[in-house]
């Protein structure tokens, strides 16, 4: 049996840089830091950061005046922003500077009058984010059948986002679906989704010709994770969304001659050994790394809080 491993996997530019934001916030202003959601969907990486001190609220309403809160990498809604400079909270922003863009671009489509159809998932917090960029003139969609019962007012001063960490070929289908029913719909000048999404799920897309069994390191809530495994599944492999080695039974193992593993972009490397090392014990599996995209992207911290180290 061979293990296979995915490149590129595991942590993205916005996911290092979230983490080193509450990070040195803690070690600059000691705790309790709080953060308004997890900064980021992993599970193994919030619990470490409230051991060092974060708190992990949903409302700015739970955080002490005076005190300082940090945005999450999935970005938050006019309304959130306003509410924290009114109370005089200390604010350092973790948004994605991918995400940060689909605002901006928001914006500009508002401000030319122009209504804006987001497609992404109802109830993520990114999208909760983008919504709010706009207080009027905004819809929702999620899938193709959304599209046939989406009535907009001005349909031909129309354009779409996408949430930052869709399925590439999922979006596309509702894009298409877009443009049928609205031919002047018009899109951002560069694609919404991310580069490490895209990249992640490409490199899947060949790991899944290799394997007879793919396991996703990631955790349930993290939507980069999920799109993963269901990429592999669409693919008609057997897959698997974990968040770390406890959760891989054996069973999965049996029969099986090539195994693929990846990791969304908010998981840790260490969990990804953590679930190798587990399959190399239990079926005694060599471990080949996959060829695969190099990722040289970095994206600054807050002045005040200086930069990220080397990888």
């Amino acid at each position: 049996m061979q293990v296979i491993l995915a490149n590129p996997r595991g942590f993205c530019a916005g996911v290092e840089r979230a983490i080193a934001i509450v990070e040195r916030a803690l070690e600059k202003f000691g705790a309790p830091i709080y953060v308004r959601h997890e900064v980021v969907h992993n599970k193994f990486v919030c619990d470490d950061l409230r051991a060092k001190g974060a708190v992990f609220i949903e409302e700015l309403s739970e955080v002490p005046a005076g005190s300082t809160v940090i945005f999450s990498a999935h970005g938050v809604s006019k309304a959130v922003r306003e509410e924290a400079e009114q109370r005089g909270l200390k604010v350092f922003d973790a948004t994605c500077p991918l995400v940060t863009k689909v605002h901006v671009e928001v914006g500009k489509m508002r401000h030319q009058a122009r209504e804006v159809v987001m497609i992404g998932h109802k109830g993520h917090p990114e999208v909760e984010g983008t919504m709010g960029q706009s207080g009027d003139g905004m819809y929702l969609v999620e899938t193709a059948e959304d599209v046939k019962h989406l009535a907009v007012n001005s349909p031909g001063q129309l354009s779409f986002v996408t949430q930052t960490t869709l399925s590439v070929d999922d979006a596309t289908v509702v894009i298409a679906a877009l443009q049928e029913q609205f031919p002047d719909i018009q899109g951002p000048k560069k694609d919404d989704i991310c580069y490490a999404t895209q990249n992640r799920q490409d490199a899947v897309k060949t790991l899944a010709e290799q394997c007879d069994l793919v396991i996703v390191v990631g955790s349930q809530n993290s939507s980069n994770s999920r799109r993963l495994r269901e990429v592999a599944a669409s693919r008609g492999v057997e897959s698997y969304l974990v968040d770390g080695a406890d959760e891989v039974q054996s069973e999965w193992l049996v029969g099986k001659l090539n195994v693929g593993v990846t990791a969304g972009a908010s998981a840790p490397e260490i969990l990804v050994r953590n679930v190798i090392e587990c399959i190399k014990k239990m079926t005694g599996a060599e471990e080949v790394q996959m060829a695969g995209v190099n990722e040289d992207v970095s994206f600054p911290l807050p002045r005040e809080l200086g930069t990220i180290p080397a990888r």
